[in-house]
């Protein structure tokens, strides 16, 4: 059983929403088609997979979350944008679905919080239609790289990995996406990268604020000071460098992804 590292207070949800199937699913979508009945694994709070229904409509899609309160926003989202589509709660491990019953399913920042990726991306496999199409995108965090250097960022990114680690995920998980899909039985996926670059006054903005927010009022933050790896001091130092970053006129900062597509 993992534990979800990064949880749903509000900084980690502004980020979340930030997330469109343009800036996190473009991969994706030359392969999406009208009709097409789509799947999306983890859909948070559901403004990817608002998105992506409006490109399968009049496809059905179903969104699929591990508890209530993560399912209750997607809802809100898609209530607000007058998306029609399938709620399920259930787990990516054992998806409560019969064999064949998407054309596409979808995962994005799924696979680096699960316990068995592999086992996840089998039976996304098994829901899928023959020819239909698997697609992931995870973050590499190792690959995470910016300017100006600091030793306190340097923390901060030590922290979030061991945290991730111990709470059964895999951080690195970008890397990895091609490995998993051939153990899990796919034949020829195709994996590729992409980045997020913040490297505007605005991107830094919200990018580093988010951030300064979050090392301090996230359920990471809680973990890390209650299994003492650093205390509330070390937390408010990263909290200032981040901040310190984003006013930086030369700041940048690149976040490199893994994304994988793989037939049924």
């Amino acid at each position: 059983m993992t534990r979800y590292t990064h949880g749903h207070a509000e900084p980690v949800l502004r980020s979340h929403r930030w997330r469109t199937a343009q800036n996190s699913a473009a991969y994706l979508l030359p392969h999406l088609h009208p009709g097409a009945d789509l799947l999306d694994v983890g859909s948070g709070p559901g403004t990817i997979t608002a998105d992506l229904a409006a490109l399968v409509a009049p496809g059905r899609v179903t969104a699929l979350e591990a508890t209530d309160d993560a399912l209750a926003l997607t809802a809100a989202e898609l209530g607000r944008r007058g998306v029609d589509a399938d709620l399920v709660v259930g787990d990516v491990h054992h998806l409560p679905f019969p064999d064949d019953a998407f054309d596409v399913v979808h995962a994005h920042q799924v696979l680096q919080h699960v316990a068995d990726p592999v086992a996840a991306l089998r039976e996304m496999r098994r829901v899928c239609r023959p020819a239909g199409l698997v697609a992931a995108r995870d973050a590499d965090y190792s690959g995470f790289t910016w300017w100006p250097a600091d030793p306190d960022l340097d923390r901060w990114l030590d922290l979030y990995r061991d945290a991730s680690r111990a709470n059964g995920g895999e951080p690195d998980a970008g890397r990895r996406l091609l490995a998993w899909a051939r153990a899990a039985g796919f034949v020829d996926p195709a994996a590729d990268a992409s980045t997020w670059c913040f490297a505007t006054p605005e991107d830094r903005a919200s990018w580093g604020g988010m951030w300064a927010d979050r090392i301090i009022r996230s359920d990471l933050a809680h973990q890390l000071v209650e299994e003492g790896r650093c205390t509330a001091a070390d937390l408010d130092r990263m909290a200032a460098a981040w901040r310190s970053w984003t006013g930086e006129v030369d700041g940048w900062f690149v976040v490199l992804h893994g994304e994988l597509l793989a037939r049924a």
